[in-house]
């Protein structure tokens, strides 16, 4: 299994032992806003605690981690030409898979303007892009965001996050891919299986993949386990369970 969505820097070093004893191979880490992220500085060091300190965790536990770095909208600092500047350098490495996690929180002027950037970036350099949904004004948001993709890069390139039933409709017509997030207070398992039961199929089952976004708000490690568990009990196939929870992100990923 993979979980193609968490944030290593704010879990516990035990996590990554229980993931691993659960079955889960490897996990994406993605930039977000762990503090106030005042100053470009601030960030350029949340991008080295990520590549060092949160790699060198998972490995101790057997869990390989990869990496997607970039402007939250929830991060953007007084000085974030410096960050956009430097990003490129971090997108090179080796262990740097995507571009992440960004996108629009209130979908203010300014967070347009970066998110439009770092597609542009995104696209030029041929990486892939982790888009971020908030959880306020959430369908509002994902419009915007859905428009602002789709005139501004390839969107086979980009995978949509915490797509839940609120939004799902819109992703109809959107040709990238669908992170399911289930994360306490977002969507549990048992959710995500009434979710993926009626648009598995008709939308595509190479365009969902499974992941848990643990961070520092209420989150469960063993949240893809939990959901494969759930898909087994419902009678899935084993394919299309695998496809979920491991191959769709190795895919799109390279991993």
């Amino acid at each position: 299994m993979i979980d193609a969505h968490i944030h290593a820097d704010c879990r516990p070093y035990e996590d990554f032992e229980i993931m691993t004893v659960a079955g889960i191979e490897s996990a994406l880490t993605l930039a977000h806003d762990p503090m106030r992220m005042s100053t470009s500085a601030v960030v350029l060091d949340h991008f080295h605690r990520i590549l060092e300190n949160d790699f060198r965790r998972a490995k101790n536990n057997g869990l390989t981690l990869k990496a997607a770095l970039g402007l939250h909208p929830r991060s953007i600092c007084s000085d974030y030409e410096l960050v956009l500047e430097k990003l490129p350098e971090f997108l090179d490495r080796d262990e740097v898979v995507a571009l992440g996690e960004v996108g629009l929180e209130s979908a203010s002027r300014l967070e347009k303007e970066v998110f439009k950037t770092q597609l542009l970036m995104a696209g030029e350099m041929g990486i892939k892009v982790a888009v971020h949904t908030p959880r306020s004004n959430k369908r509002e948001v994902t419009i915007e965001t859905l428009s602002i993709i789709n005139d501004n890069i390839n969107t086979g390139l980009v995978v949509v996050d915490h797509v839940d039933p609120s939004i799902i409709d819109l992703m109809e017509d959107f040709e990238g891919m669908m992170g399911i997030t289930v994360q306490p207070q977002k969507m549990t398992p048992q959710e995500a299986v009434e979710l993926l039961d009626g648009t598995f199929e008709e939308y595509g089952p190479e365009r969902f993949m499974l992941d848990s976004d643990m961070s520092s708000s209420p989150s469960d490690p063993l949240s893809v386990p939990k959901t494969v568990h759930q898909l087994k009990l419902a009678g899935w196939e084993n394919k299309k369970i695998k496809m979920l929870s491991h191959d769709n992100a190795v895919n799109f990923y390279n991993l």
